[in-house]
């Protein structure tokens, strides 16, 4: 007896496997959805890199069946093909084409001419990163920097203005990346994305928040004054700790307008080691660059009154549970894992090494600054 092999996914399941990828759902639930193992439910993601391919569509201007089958009808009853075409509102060399294409007029089919039409449009379409060195070479570069794909296209449009040809999106970046069937960017530099994971996601993000103790006299979020909230001046920055192993810990400040980010390396995480190093790098700002500063609940900034008196920064305080209220700062750890690992420890890096990690991410393009760096922005303000 044969062995009997696993059935595959209809084009049907395939779709729906899309939509529900597409939605968030893990390989478990779209497995359970579909009736399939999770192992197979992989197999479809991974070949095209857990990137959603693009949908399939006929051209306005082909050919359709039926037109097909009018032309099939004519030839069969001998019209010449200036009067098939006239028929069909076509011009004669496109019906002599697609009946010299599909086998003469003694072969052809209405039915097999269009199931063969439908199979040339799966042709692959020349990939722009793959007929450009050049192009290849800037990305891969960039990427090697640690720079998203979404930075990279921002900056290609601001650096070649005009220049099409030197012009590529980041999902084509990223579709370079993760299929590597089409062998355009090595599949060494995926381990300079922010996530390190082999197939694309789709964007949901979870967070949550952590117990935190009781902050004397600290002044709400809610009471931070409006120009604050719409990034309107500059001056005003979030802050958290990032934590290693060994209780290793480094203090990130990042402007909300600006997106400038200031790295602080500090001895331990009680409030007088925190302050005290948060205070001797604001203190180097000018002081139309020290407005406020906005924190979570963390007990490490409990002595923010001191740290206020020698600033003459004010501290906000985030609601508990509420990360996305200092989301500009967030963002930037997630950034800075790339560079500092989760579980390492952070006291192993010098103050040195950890300032080439703030200039480097100060030299990232940014999509909200119009693709400008914020060491650029920050330039010109001075």
């Amino acid at each position: 007896m044969g062995q009997m092999g696993r059935p595959g996914l209809s084009a049907a399941q395939k779709a729906d496997l899309w939509q529900r990828w597409k939605q968030g759902q893990s390989l478990s639930e779209i497995g359970r959805a579909l009736g399939k193992h999770a192992g197979s439910v992989h197999g479809v993601l991974s070949a095209q890199g857990g990137c959603i391919p693009p949908t399939r569509r006929r051209s306005r201007w082909a050919l359709t069946l039926a037109e097909r089958e009018e032309i099939s009808r004519g030839l069969a009853a001998s019209r010449s093909i200036r009067y098939i075409a006239a028929t069909l509102g076509r011009p004669p060399s496109t019906v002599s084409r697609e009946i010299t294409r599909c086998g003469g007029v003694p072969r052809y089919r209405a039915a097999e001419a269009d199931a063969r039409a439908w199979d040339r449009t799966r042709r692959p379409k020349p990939c722009r990163l793959a007929a450009s060195p050049m192009l290849q070479r800037i990305v891969a570069s960039k990427l090697a920097l640690e720079w998203s794909p979404e930075q990279i296209a921002g900056w290609l449009k601001r650096e070649f203005p005009g220049q099409e040809a030197m012009h590529v999106s980041h999902e084509t970046i990223y579709r370079s990346l993760f299929i590597q069937a089409r062998g355009v960017l090595k599949k060494e530099l995926l381990r300079h994305l922010r996530s390190r994971r082999r197939m694309r996601r789709v964007k949901h993000a979870t967070t949550s928040g952590q117990p935190r103790g009781q902050i004397v006299d600290g002044i709400s979020i809610r009471h931070r004054p409006a120009d604050v909230e719409d990034r309107a001046i500059p001056g005003h920055w979030e802050g958290d700790l990032m934590t290693g192993s060994q209780n290793t810990h480094i203090a990130t400040l990042v402007e909300r307008q600006l997106r400038f980010t200031m790295l602080v390396k500090v001895p331990g995480k009680d409030t007088v080691s925190v302050v005290t190093a948060l205070s001797r790098q604001v203190r180097r700002l000018p002081s139309a660059l020290r407005r406020s500063l906005t924190w979570d609940r963390g007990m490490e900034l409990a002595q923010h009154k001191r740290f206020t008196v020698d600033t003459s920064v004010q501290v906000y305080f985030c609601d508990p549970h509420s990360p996305w209220q200092r989301g500009t700062n967030e963002n930037t750890n997630g950034l800075l894992r790339q560079y500092f690992p989760k579980g390492t420890d952070l006291s192993v890096h010098s103050a040195e090494e950890i300032a080439a990690v703030a200039a480097a991410l100060n030299a990232r393009p940014r999509k909200t600054l119009n693709w400008k760096t914020p060491a650029e922005v920050l330039d010109h303000l001075l």
